[in-house]
């Protein structure tokens, strides 16, 4: 069972990978960019879902129960944007965000003791939990922002938690395929994750507001 868990896992990986670097290369706001961004939601989640059974279930592995939740909490929220648009967060989301808090306080501890005692690379541990508790804050802080604002940000708040989670489960993959070069074969998706964020971002502004 494990192992058929594995594989599912993987194939839906690679399958919600592939799927998400061609939308990265469609328009956006078309018929096909929000049907294959449907495609691609529901293979994240069957990919979330099969990591959290393993973790649950066969081998816990703190790191990669931080990506998990990270990776469903910034396509939780990538969704909820583009669903509420200029009505800013609701009460799905203030949940949200609870759970993704509560998951951060318990699972950050234990992965930190985990890197201290079995050894890692501190800075794929500190990077994914500085990246959750940056989304996390931003998703507590915008319940502040006046309400106009959030006709804008919606659009930034789709581009930048959708493309973070496609580099966090490439990231994640990468670290698991790429033994040599670590920590840096797993960091370098993030940052080019980062760099695609910066383009996307200008180019969205560019669109609407340049």
């Amino acid at each position: 069972m494990h192992l058929l868990n594995i594989v599912f896992h993987v194939a839906c990986g690679i399958a919600a990978m592939a799927l998400g670097v061609l939308i990265l290369a469609t328009d956006k706001g078309t018929a096909r960019h929000r049907r294959l961004g449907r495609r691609f939601g529901w293979l994240t989640l069957a990919v979330c879902a099969s990591a959290v059974i393993g973790n649950l279930l066969f081998r816990f592995i703190p790191l990669f129960a931080i990506l998990t939740l990270l990776v469903l909490y910034q396509f939780a929220g990538a969704w909820r944007a583009v669903r509420t648009k200029a009505n800013g967060p609701g009460p799905l989301d203030a949940a949200f965000s609870a759970c993704a808090t509560v998951g951060a306080f318990v699972l950050a501890p234990v992965t930190l003791l985990a890197t201290r005692d079995q050894g890692g690379a501190p800075a794929v541990i500190y990077s994914t939990l500085a990246a959750l508790a940056l989304v996390i804050g931003y998703d507590i802080a915008r319940w502040l922002f006046p309400p106009h604002w959030h006709g804008t940000l919606w659009r930034y708040e789709h581009v930048y938690k959708s493309v973070a989670s496609l580099f966090a489960m490439l990231s994640a993959a990468s670290g698991n395929a790429i033994r040599v070069g670590q920590p840096w074969s797993q960091l370098l998706p993030s940052v080019l994750g980062m760099a695609t964020i910066a383009f996307m971002m200008w180019r969205t502004w560019r669109r609407h507001c340049g």
